[in-house]
């Protein structure tokens, strides 16, 4: 299978991006071929999703059909109802009875303030981009940046974007990450280039800059948008291990230590910091170090899908719009 160090480089993992640079926000869809174990945890302190109680281990509800992260803040919980009428539509759903309900659990970010048109009428485009989004998804490369969720996110520093990473295990297991940066603080190293994720790198894939020679206090100084906003990091973390739903939740936790290694600060007041976890189950885990050490490669892809995320993004045809990470290098 190849590795083009994508969330997609899980077998039977597809991705879809809606992207609206006019309106400056958009939709990523993550389908599953089949339902997948899956759980999520939330650590930021101003949360919105959709759906995110059954993910709890212990809820009824195992497995999902598919996740979204969307921009639009509130307005974006729209966007799962489009990606579940897609679902519906091919006949996947949770049965009850005669009928089948897509589980399509939910996380929004916040864009309204990036200078996009907002002014859409009396209802929301969201729904429609989660269906175009789900009418996208595709195996293999997909777009990172500013797309899909990422489209209007912002940083302290540093215009956000769509992130991926992925890894192998000693064993053979396969884990990656999909987040969409929109970080209330910052991605970056005070007022230079350097990613707080520079240890973990891989192949130069966020610059190869590593880390500054040493570190001033301004560097660790608290960079924030403000204290009145909003602002989140959304994401999602997958393996192809055999998993319970016990064990997809830790994975999530341990995703968030590394949103922590990637972000200072996370986890804020305002922040709405949540990842969700799912398992595929194609290969079996035969002891608890291999668990371990996909908790400890959770940690890894998700710090690095981060810098990803703004490494890649260009900032907003729009007026006064944040400037890129790469705009700062020219």
């Amino acid at each position: 299978m190849a590795d083009l160090n994508l969330l997609t480089d899980i077998e039977g993992v597809a991705v879809g991006h809606a992207t609206d640079l006019v309106l400056g926000s958009g939709v990523t869809a993550i389908i599953f071929d089949e339902p997948a174990i899956a759980s999520g945890s939330v650590l930021g302190g101003a949360p919105g999703g959709r759906d995110t109680a059954l993910l709890d281990p212990s809820m009824t509800v195992q497995t999902v059909d598919a996740f979204v992260l969307s921009g639009g803040s509130a307005f974006g919980l729209d966007a799962a109802g489009g990606v579940q009428a897609g679902l519906r539509r091919i006949g996947r759903g949770f049965q009850v009875g005669t009928a089948k309900v897509p589980i399509v659990p939910q996380a929004i970010l916040m864009d309204l303030l990036n200078g996009g048109n907002k002014d859409w009428g009396l209802h929301s485009p969201y729904r429609d981009m989660g269906y175009d989004a789900f009418q996208a998804a595709a195996k293999g490369a997909f777009a990172l940046g500013t797309v899909g969720a990422g489209t209007g996110a912002t940083t302290a520093t540093f215009k956000g974007g769509i992130g991926s990473a992925s890894a192998v295990t000693s064993s053979g297991h396969r884990i990656a990450a999909l987040l969409a940066v929109n970080a209330m603080g910052s991605a970056t190293i005070g007022d230079g280039p350097h990613f707080w994720s520079a240890p973990f790198e891989k192949n130069g894939e966020f610059g190869g800059l590593g880390l500054p020679q040493q570190f001033a206090d301004h560097d660790t100084a608290m960079r924030i948008k403000g204290v009145r906003l909003t602002a989140t990091t959304i994401g999602v973390i997958v393996t192809d291990a055999v998993l319970t739903k016990a064990q997809a939740h830790r994975l999530s936790i341990m995703a968030h230590d590394g949103l922590a290694r990637a972000v200072l600060p996370a986890h804020l007041p305002g922040d709405g910091d949540t990842i969700f976890s799912a398992a595929t189950g194609r290969k079996p885990v035969e002891d608890l170090s291999i668990f371990a050490e996909l908790c400890h490669l959770a940690t890894m892809v998700t710090a690095r899908a981060i810098a990803r995320g703004v490494y890649e993004a260009t900032a907003l045809p729009v007026p006064n719009a944040q400037a890129a990470w790469r705009d700062a290098r020219r």
